[in-house]
């Protein structure tokens, strides 16, 4: 197969960005599980759980979330930055590769209105 009419490069870069929404999710289920816990600690054992630490676990927490949701955005951007790199003849044809990217934004999305859900219920 030629280099000039090989799918396989946009594939790769597809797989690429499907890689990188995987870790996204996972990072944001791990950052909510971890805030999470600090409730949960909280609940069980009031008298062990000291603010402090509570604080602490809440903002790791919305750490990982928020990494999650700018590893979903910068994926997409390069992602992007891939395809224009592209020639037309190495797309493959009548395929429409908007949907990745589309999945990472509502992703991205998800996570930003879940941080301030999050960020609202801590404050009261």
């Amino acid at each position: 197969m030629s280099e000039e009419r090989d799918p396989r490069i946009f594939f790769a870069a597809e797989r690429t960005l499907l890689a990188w929404n995987r870790t996204s999710l996972s990072l944001i289920a791990f950052g909510f599980l971890v805030e999470r816990a600090g409730l949960l600690m909280r609940v069980l054992a009031p008298e062990q759980a000291a603010a402090s630490s509570l604080h602490l676990i809440f903002w790791a927490g919305m750490g990982l979330i928020a990494l999650g949701a700018f590893t979903a955005m910068y994926s997409s951007r390069q992602y992007l930055k891939q395809l224009k790199s592209l020639t037309p003849a190495q797309l493959p044809e009548g395929y429409n590769a908007k949907w990745a990217i589309g999945v990472n934004l509502v992703v991205f999305v998800l996570a930003i209105v879940l941080i301030v859900a999050l960020f609202l219920e801590h404050q009261s």
